[in-house]
This record gives C-alpha cells, structure tokens and sequence, in this order.
C-alpha cells in the first residue's frame, strides 16, 4: 500500500504514536539501505518497518491506521523491537493497544482527595518541601515549605478546594512563575510531558485528562509540538535548577514516590546535597515560612 502524507481520523493514540515513532527511525538507523534514493516521507516508510518486523505490510498499515485492534502481544513485541522503542515506550504500546481494544465510553472520574496518610506524611517531612499529585498532576496536598519553594504565589489552602486546585502541569506551561522558577524550563517541560503520556495510555478513558491535554494544545505551542513528538519517558528522579524570587538560585533533586495505598498518587519531594549552597537556601526558605505563619 503506498505511503501517505497524512494520518487517517481514526489512526487513534496508538497509531499517532506509531507514526511519529516510526518517523524518527532513519533507514541508516535502521541498517537498511537507501542507494541514494530521495524520500518522500521522514523516518521508515511503513513497509520497510513491517520488514524488519516480520509482519506484512498491509497487516501493519491497518494497525496504524486504526483498523485493527487485536494485535498480539507477539507482534507489540516485534514492532517494538523494529522501532528500538524503550522500556518506558514499549510500556506505553501495550498499553495504548490494550486501549484500543477495550473501546471504553470515558466517565467522569470520582473526585481525586489526598490519600490521608500520605497527605500526615506530607505534613511530617517538616522542612522537606513535599507535594502530593493525583492522576493528572492536581496538587492534592502540600507542606509549607513545599508550596513555598514550588508555588508560593499562589493560596496555600486552595488544594482542599477540587474547583480551585493549582496543576502542576497547567502552570508549567501556562504560568510566568514557572518560566522564572525553572532555569532549564525546556528540560522540566520535557519531563513532566515524557511522563504524562505514559498516564494519559494507561488512562485512555479520562475525560478529565483528555480536556486538560487539550486545554494544554490549544493554550500552548511549546506543550503542542512536545505532546505531538509521542516521546515517553518517566522522570521519577531529576536534579534542577531553580531561580527561586525569595533565597535566589538552588539545585534540588526532585524524586517521584509511588504510595502503595494509593497507586495514582505520588509523593514529590526536594532535597539538597547536605551542607551545599542549596541546602543552605532551603533552610533560610525554611525560617522565611516559619516566620511568616
């Protein structure tokens, strides 16, 4: 089947990713080929991807363009393989085949709230800034010094409201703050995008989510051209810079915890090397917010 320019409507998550997958594969990547020939199209044409998978052609153009939905673990496998996907994005094929078979109708989630030992936890890191996240990166819970270093401009309180919640994501991408608070803005941006697609597949029929994205796509170019590059990455722990407008320039290191209780939720907290500048900075953060309650 030849080759065309465009997807069809109903290629679906899973053939998005595919495509721009298979994309970003040169042939010379792919040890195949090329006599020199102009390409039509970037990356691998479709058939050359169904050959080093070991599929048909037109078995392959199908699954891409949505019409078949019942691939075998076997073929994910293989087509993996041929796009020399990751870890993380061999994750995220399953899961997106899983999708399109299920055929889910979305349904309004129940509300999200803190998990309440994770939200005491939270509370009894004391001058360890912590932040609790739900499913699409609402700010479930926080400490103080958390909110100060992250999101001091913003109400303290205002995580117990579910209408006024602040969103990580949105106010990476929608908020000057954050602009400012990030010296490296692009990486972060990466990241929390790398990791919200590995969400959005496991979670095909959120509504809540698919409105978020799509708030996100149409209110921002940067989160637009990163949402349709389909890179999947995790971030459960990165170190970075931020320019903080009360005790100036620190590097933190961010983790991702995982509660056991509460698998959707996860616990981020900052830390600094241990009698570094940085350090120094979050205990004077640290006296700030205790001498301002």
């Amino acid at each position: 089947m030849p080759e065309t320019g465009g997807m069809t409507s109903t290629a679906g998550p899973l053939g998005e990713a595919l495509t721009a997958w298979r994309a970003r594969l040169t042939p010379e990547a792919a040890g195949l080929p090329t006599y020199g020939e102009r390409r039509r199209v970037s990356g691998l044409r479709r058939e050359e991807l169904a050959l080093l998978a070991g599929v048909s052609a037109s078995y392959y153009t199908r699954l891409e363009q949505g019409q078949s939905r019942n691939a075998s673990v076997e073929v994910l496998d293989a087509i993996a393989g041929a796009l020399n996907l990751t870890g993380a994005e061999r994750q995220h094929l399953g899961a997106l085949a899983e999708g399109s078979r299920r055929r889910v109708r979305p349904r309004r989630p129940p509300v999200e709230h803190a998990d309440p030992a994770l939200a005491a936890l939270v509370e009894d890191l004391g001058d360890v800034p912590a932040v609790v996240l739900g499913r699409r990166n609402d700010v479930l819970a926080w400490n103080a010094l958390g909110h100060a270093l992250l999101a001091g401009h913003v109400e303290r309180g205002t995580p117990d409201d579910p209408r006024a919640r602040p969103n990580l994501l949105r106010m990476h991408f929608l908020d000057p703050h954050n602009r400012e608070l990030y010296a490296d803005w692009a990486a972060k941006a990466q990241a929390v995008v790398g990791n919200l697609r590995l969400t959005a597949g496991q979670h095909p029929d959120d509504p809540l989510l698919a409105e978020l994205i799509g708030q996100l796509s149409m209110s921002s170019p940067e989160f637009s051209r990163l949402w349709g590059d389909h890179r999947v990455k995790p971030c459960p722990t990165a170190d970075y810079e931020l320019r903080h407008p009360l005790v100036g320039s620190l590097t933190v290191t961010q983790q991702s915890l995982r509660a056991v209780q509460a698998p959707e939720q996860i616990l981020v907290t900052c830390t600094a090397a241990r009698g570094s500048g940085s350090a120094r900075a979050l205990a004077l953060l640290a006296q700030l917010v205790h001498a301002g309650r």
